[in-house]
């Protein structure tokens, strides 16, 4: 058989009939018409609320969740003064050696180094950000971002 438009039919199980309500007890949805009893949920546009109506007072109750939680990690900020007071010279910095010595805490995963301060020490720093004034001011003292 050619495939022509008056052939093509849908796939065979993608079309139904929908259920034909309310055509005499025979039929067995008769009557009620497949809605059950009487009452609230025998109505059009009655059932979805029901299921509120116990909770309702708690959600009411409960407060809104005002403002905005940013799923960005901010950094934790070194000072240039915190890297001279606490770094001996030619010492290497990453994340692991600030967690030790305390400048940032233990659950931070990022940093990044600001221009507060001055710092007279060569350092390394290593998988730390760091401002463009900052980098300019640890490559001054003789020390290296990477």
């Amino acid at each position: 058989m050619k495939l022509q438009v008056h052939t093509i039919k849908p796939a065979r199980g993608s079309k139904h009939s929908h259920k034909k309500l309310g055509r005499g007890n025979a039929s067995g949805h008769g009557t009620t018409a497949g809605r059950g009893g009487k009452g609230q949920t025998a109505r059009s546009g009655g059932r979805r609320g029901l299921r509120l109506k116990g909770f309702k007072r708690l959600m009411q109750s409960t407060p809104k969740l005002r403002g905005f939680k940013s799923l960005k990690i901010k950094p934790a900020e070194v000072y240039l003064s915190d890297l001279d007071k606490n770094f001996e010279d030619n010492a290497t910095v990453d994340l692991a050696a600030l967690k030790e010595k305390g400048i940032i805490g233990i659950n931070d995963a990022v940093a990044k180094i600001l221009n507060k301060g001055e710092l007279t020490k060569k350092l390394s720093v290593v998988g730390i950000k760091a401002t463009k004034i900052a980098k300019e001011l640890v490559e001054k003292a003789g020390g290296s971002i990477k």
